[in-house]
């Protein structure tokens, strides 16, 4: 029929997939990969380029011994029941149809990406400290307070007992 769903075991989204995972692979032995895996860690590149690159190599040879037949992700797709993640997948998005604001999408560029979701986390927590801070100052305003009041009570009992005894003798 003409409905919504789509068949899990949808044969154009399977290929779209390994599409996706040939792609990948490809990109990963292209001579450019080393340029764009620093880009994501430029800082880290600037300060320490010979362990960047040494991370780089660890990387790569480790994930072309895991990867370096289709068997492994034939066992891979199998293992993680893509069939069941493709319809949650399809669950999720009829949820979303009814949302109003659009849906997040990364922009391709992973520092931007990681602010985007950074930022607002750690504007809430400096708010949050702010508070804290606030609450702490108005505790401690109130503490110098009592600790003055304190003092100046004690100079008047000195006061009235330097008196009595002046009196008494």
């Amino acid at each position: 029929g003409g409905g919504g769903g789509v068949d899990p075991a949808n044969p154009g989204r399977a290929k779209m997939f390994d599409t996706a995972v040939s792609s990948f692979l490809e990109r990963l032995d292209s001579p450019g990969s080393y340029q764009h895996f620093v880009s994501c860690l430029r800082c880290f590149h600037e300060l320490q380029p010979a362990v960047a690159r040494s991370i780089y190599e660890q990387f790569m040879s480790q994930l072309q011994t895991y990867l370096k037949g289709k068997n492994e992700i034939e066992e891979v797709k199998s293992e993680g029941n893509l069939e069941a993640l493709f319809s949650k997948l399809d669950a999720i998005v009829e949820e979303a149809k009814d949302r109003e604001e659009p849906a997040w999408r990364p922009s391709g560029v992973p520092e931007e990406d990681a602010r985007s979701a950074l930022v607002p986390f750690l504007l809430k927590h400096r708010s949050y400290l702010h508070r804290i801070l606030k609450e702490k100052e108005e505790e401690n305003r109130k503490v110098a307070e009592a600790v003055l009041a304190g003092r100046e009570k004690i100079a008047e009992l000195q006061q009235l007992i330097r008196l009595r005894r002046e009196a008494w003798q």
